[in-house]
C-alpha cells in the first residue's frame, strides 16, 4: 500500500492511469490492495487485471467433482499457499484484506479484467467474484478458457491458447487506459 501510494504521489505520475495486476496469488494481493485502498477512501489504480486470481481460502477445503482435472495447483497447494500465507491467524476469521473473496463492501473499486481457464481450482471463485463486483456497480469483464489449467499459459508461453489469453489481457488494458485518456 506505500509503494502504490508513494507512486501514485509521484509529480511525473498520472494517477488516473495506474493499473495494478497479478496472477494467482499476486491477483488475490491486487484484489486485496483495491480493497484497502477504496476503504480508507485513499487514490486507486484505475484498473485492476486479475489474471487466475486466488480469492477465497474456503477453496482449499473439501473436495470437488472437477478435483481429478486440476493441474498444477490443486486444493492440497491450495491448502499449503493460504496457510503459509494466513499464519498464525485464525482460518475462520482472517484478518481483514487478507482474503479478497469474504471482504463484504465492494463498491467503489476499480473496474476489472478476469481471466481463468475451466480447469483451474479457482474458477467458481473467480466467478463469484465478478458477480459481486458486478453487484457492486463495478463493470467486469471476464474471459474463460475452456480446457485452460492454473499456470497454463506460464507452462507453454507459445501455445495458441495462451498466447491469446495474452493478448486479451494486453487489449483489456488498452481499451482502459484509450478510455481514461
Amino acid at each position: 500500500m506505500r509503494a502504490f501510494d508513494w507512486l501514485a504521489g509521484q509529480d511525473d505520475i498520472d494517477p488516473e492511469r495506474l493499473i495494478v495486476g497479478g496472477a494467482s496469488a499476486g491477483g488475490g494481493l491486487a484484489a486485496a490492495l483495491c480493497q484497502r485502498l477504496a476503504d480508507r477512501g485513499q487514490a486507486q489504480p484505475s484498473f485492476q487485471l486479475l489474471v487466475y486470481p486466488m480469492l477465497d481460502d474456503l477453496s482449499a477445503q473439501g473436495s470437488g467433482p472437477n478435483d481429478h482435472l486440476f493441474r498444477l495447483w490443486d486444493r492440497k497447494s491450495n491448502a499449503i499457499g493460504w496457510d503459509s500465507y494466513l499464519r498464525g491467524h485464525d482460518r475462520a476469521r482472517p484478518p481483514m484484506f487478507a482474503v479478497p473473496a469474504r471482504h463484504g463492501d465492494l463498491g467503489g473499486l476499480p473496474p476489472a479484467w478476469i481471466g481463468v481457464g475451466t480447469r483451474d481450482l479457482f474458477l467458481d471463485e473467480d466467478l463469484a467474484y465478478a458477480e459481486r463486483l458486478r453487484g457492486a456497480g463495478v463493470t467486469v469483464e471476464v474471459e474463460v478458457v475452456e480446457g485452460a489449467y492454473h499456470g497454463f499459459d506460464g507452462v507453454d508461453r507459445g501455445a495458441r491458447v495462451s498466447r491469446q489469453f495474452r493478448d486479451t489481457q494486453i487489449a483489456a488494458i488498452a481499451d482502459h487506459l484509450v478510455g481514461a485518456g
